[in-house]
């Protein structure tokens, strides 16, 4: 594969989508290629991406529980596989996250797009992994809590959902707008010291899904049945899984 030295490939200026792949099917396909669309407008490249080229792809590379990754730049489109790394086994410990000491710049208008450019929360996953746990979590310049390196975050206190505003610095994440479409969630603006007053937290993306949070820093939350509730439901209803268990 040649890929040529464009914007994307010496500055970062080119986008990315990682969508779960079951039997060989993308998830939420169209919502992917459309926020894919709307960063490469914003970056002023040329939409290049269709669905019939992904899944001719996907038909030479099957995957039965897996990840496609969609890459696209000016003068370059990557598609690549590579298995799901979350096993069942994290779903039923729960995550451990931290607080990353990096900020996350709510004033940037990169921060709302899925860019290459992504040192940050690459960096901030190596640190999570140097400390034991599964990833670390931004705050903005202000202190608000924004999302992890690789996900989005929800809270429940009273079995009502709260997540952070979009514009504390956060990316539009594709299951996070499913679950904003399927239940009752306040956009809020959540601080650290905030912790304490919820019964639990839990994350989302395109690959976990719907991950239950054990403990965030110095606050571990004990309770996990509406994050257990949203992802059987996500199972069944976006994946097609039957029962409990993941493929």
């Amino acid at each position: 594969m040649k890929i040529e030295l464009d914007e994307g490939y010496m500055f970062g200026l080119g986008a990315f989508e990682t969508a779960a792949v079951e039997d060989g099917k993308p998830v939420f396909l169209e919502e992917h290629l459309m926020r894919l669309e709307n960063t490469l407008l914003f970056l002023g490249i040329r939409p290049s991406v269709n669905k019939d080229e992904i899944y001719e792809y996907l038909e030479s590379h099957y995957m039965e529980h897996g990840a496609l990754k969609i890459m696209a730049s000016q003068d370059n489109l990557v598609f690549t596989v590579r298995e799901n790394p979350y096993k069942e086994e994290d779903y039923a410990r729960g995550f451990d996250l931290g607080f990353s000491m990096t900020r996350r710049n709510e004033t940037s208008k990169l921060t709302y797009h899925k860019t290459l450019n992504y040192g940050d929360s690459i960096m901030a996953r190596r640190e999570a992994k140097d400390q034991g746990l599964d990833d670390l979590v931004f705050v903005n310049s202000k202190g608000a809590v924004c999302e992890s390196s690789a996900a989005n975050l929800f809270f429940v206190k009273d079995d009502i959902l709260y997540s952070p505003q979009v514009n504390c610095g956060l990316l539009h994440g594709i299951v996070r707008d499913y679950v904003y479409r399927t239940e009752r969630v306040e956009d809020s603006v959540i601080f650290p010291a905030d912790l304490i007053h919820f019964d639990e937290c839990f994350l989302t993306n395109s690959l976990m899904g719907i991950m239950p949070v054990r403990r965030l820093g110095s606050r571990v939350f004990e309770g996990r049945k509406t994050a257990e509730r949203l992802l059987c439901r996500y199972k069944k209803e976006v994946l097609g899984i039957k029962g409990e268990a993941w493929k």
